[in-house]
């Protein structure tokens, strides 16, 4: 597999436009980690997220139940959202495949190229080194410039 991953912007939006429910392995209660502000932005977004992190079973994050693995979900899941090292993919790959996952998504600087072969081969769609916080922010038109080429911030006073 080439070193370099290309995903067009069609693949992303379709995946991300389908999506209903993430489990997100590695979510964390810290308020100030990278997988706090994806899950909480994602709910912003309209999806459902469940945390998935066997250090925390059982508290709340965010609104939802903190569980200690995917098997745990009593509901379906779309995608699973991995923010655990590369060298985890392979087992979360073999359980997002278990559970019926479509989609599973690893994390910015995570990439795992045999897991994703045999996901895709499962019939699961795979990005690898990717944040759907990111990309949906990007695909949104959120990320230029903080929100200031996007037109909705305005030195400009707006007539009535």
């Amino acid at each position: 597999m080439s070193d370099k991953l290309d995903y067009t912007d069609d693949y992303l939006r379709q995946i991300l436009d389908e999506v209903k429910t993430i489990a997100m392995v590695g979510a964390s209660t810290n308020w100030n980690r990278p997988s706090y502000f994806a899950m909480k932005y994602l709910q912003h977004k309209g999806y459902r997220v469940i945390p998935v992190n066997p250090g925390s079973t059982g508290e709340e994050l965010l609104g939802e139940r903190i569980v200690d693995s995917l098997e745990a979900i009593e509901t379906g899941v779309d995608m699973v959202d991995v923010f655990r090292r590369s060298s985890e993919v392979s087992a979360i790959t073999d359980q997002a495949v278990a559970i019926g996952a479509k989609v599973i998504w690893m994390q910015i600087g995570v990439r795992d190229d045999a897991s994703a072969e045999r996901a895709k081969a499962a019939g699961l769609k795979v990005v690898m080194d990717r944040c759907p916080k990111i990309e949906l922010s990007r695909l949104n038109g959120e990320l230029s410039w903080l929100g200031f080429n996007t037109g909705l911030i305005s030195s400009k006073r707006r007539r009535i």
